[in-house]
């Protein structure tokens, strides 16, 4: 029994070796050795107080003294298509004009563009003094592009809902016309860029037209429709001359066949008709007939002696006297030519035959004539064909380059008609997606944060200190053989 009461505490012992103490047993001796002594505390209170006091000062004094904010939105979007227009003049050329979407670049953006002025002095300070602000004290806008998209988000605070919308919808106006005056400003630089171009082209169309009209009064040569009317001339007179030729043998060969006929010269037959057209001579050609015939018939039964027939060849005598001299008056011819022309003269078939010899004949001078000057226009046309020729070259080449004078000043200005038609080129055109808005609540100070953010930081707080405090029992839980 002894032995029994003798072996009891070691068996004890070794029991309470062998068997693992209970959790409350264990935490309570980890409570016991690992947390300070009760004198430490206090000094732990104190370190705590002030940082303590400090985050929930700082939290009520900003519940209490930090002014309410109020944040307008709006939106802005930029179309992303490109336009184009093109106008065709006729006999003059074509003008196009086209314009890529703002987006099309990798390397430039519109909507970072107008991000930074948006939040220029040129828009803030202008919508302060719209608001009458002062410029300085104006608040900047804040600026979010939206991803994948062409959106702009901008949001501006204000003491109150009203001057929150009414300072948006002033940043929103400013940096709209800031858009018109940078448009207008750039128009303003081409137009007088344009300008300058338009009026040097002017100069060259006026240089090239006066150069063709020098060319022109000092030649002659107005168009190559002229060239090729003188050209065409000179065959035609090519022509003419052929046909010319053809009737002068013609109307010779006709003269010289009738004159062989009648065994007359022409200049023999001109008289003849010439005689034969005078009525006195006519006159006195019958009456010498009549006395001629009466003589012939008086003869055959009366002697010479007799008185009729010596008074027949008087007056016979006188009138052969008579037709000597008028033959003479009007053709120059002696009495013997005279008397031989009356015999011609008396036939009217020979006189008609005479004044078809003097007619071809006629015909055979002016086809001469006409075949002569004829000629004599060929050999100038000719002499003055390579001279034509060298001017059609050049009044070619002046043409041309007075057209194209033309041409490239017609094109500057459909061109600059067209670019006009496009004020959003280079910067492009902004609408507005959501107008300035009217805040229902206010974004600062917001209760809630504000003490969350002080329960959050006095959480920070007590867990650093109680890290620190307790980090000798976890260092040697961590690492026992240290």
């Amino acid at each position: 029994m002894n032995m029994m009461t003798a072996l009891g505490p070691q068996e004890e012992a070794t029991d309470s070796a062998v068997t693992p103490p209970r959790r409350l047993v264990r935490a309570a001796r980890w409570l016991r050795d690992g947390l300070p002594s009760v004198g430490r505390y206090r000094r732990y209170i104190a370190a705590l107080a002030f940082p303590l006091a400090a985050i929930w000062g700082l939290a009520l004094a900003v519940l209490a003294f930090a002014p309410d904010r109020y944040d307008s939105t709006m939106t802005l979007i930029l179309p992303g298509s490109g336009v184009g227009g093109s106008i065709n003049l006729e006999s003059i050329g074509q003008a196009s004009s086209s314009t890529n979407s703002a987006f099309a670049s990798s390397t430039l953006s519109p909507t970072e563009n107008y991000k930074r002025l948006l939040m220029s002095d040129r828009v803030t300070g202008k919508a302060a003094r719209a608001l009458g602000e002062e410029p300085a004290a104006f608040p900047q806008p804040s600026i979010k592009l939206v991803d994948q998209t062409n959106l702009i988000a901008v949001q501006m605070p204000g003491a109150t809902p009203e001057q929150a919308r009414a300072r948006t919808e002033a940043v929103r106006t400013a940096f709209l016309d800031a858009l018109d005056a940078l448009r207008s400003d750039e128009f303003a630089t081409r137009e007088d860029a344009d300008q300058a171009r338009i009026a040097e082209l002017d100069a060259k169309v006026a240089q090239a037209q006066q150069k063709l009209l020098a060319f022109q009064g000092r030649t002659g040569l107005v168009s190559l429709d002229q060239f090729a009317s003188r050209i065409s001339t000179l065959d035609t007179l090519k022509d003419r001359e052929r046909m010319a030729r053809v009737s002068a043998r013609q109307s010779a060969a006709m003269s010289g066949r009738l004159a062989a006929t009648l065994g007359v010269s022409t200049g023999t037959a001109n008289r003849a008709l010439r005689l034969q057209s005078d009525p006195v001579f006519t006159g006195l050609l019958e009456r010498y007939a009549d006395i001629a015939t009466e003589n012939a018939e008086q003869g055959a039964t009366l002697g010479p002696a007799h008185a009729r027939m010596e008074e027949l060849q008087a007056e016979k005598s006188e009138l052969l006297g008579e037709l000597a001299r008028r033959g003479n008056t009007l053709a120059g011819l002696n009495r013997a030519t005279v008397m031989k022309f009356a015999d011609l003269a008396v036939s009217g078939n020979r006189a008609a035959l005479f004044e078809t010899l003097m007619t071809r004949d006629s015909d055979g001078a002016g086809s001469k004539a006409a075949l002569s000057e004829i000629r004599r226009q060929i050999g100038e046309q000719s002499a003055q064909k390579g001279t034509m020729v060298r001017h059609a070259a050049e009044l070619t080449e002046l043409t041309r380059e007075l057209r194209v004078a033309e041409a490239v000043f017609s094109s500057a200005l459909a061109r600059l008609d067209t670019n006009k038609s496009d004020p959003y080129a280079s910067y492009p055109l902004v609408q507005t997606l959501e107008v300035p808005s009217l805040p229902r609540a206010k974004a600062s100070p917001q209760p809630l944060l504000v003490l969350g953010g002080a329960a959050g930081a006095t959480f920070l707080l007590l867990t650093g200190f109680l890290l620190l405090w307790l980090r000798q029992p976890i260092i040697r839980k961590l690492l026992p053989n240290a």
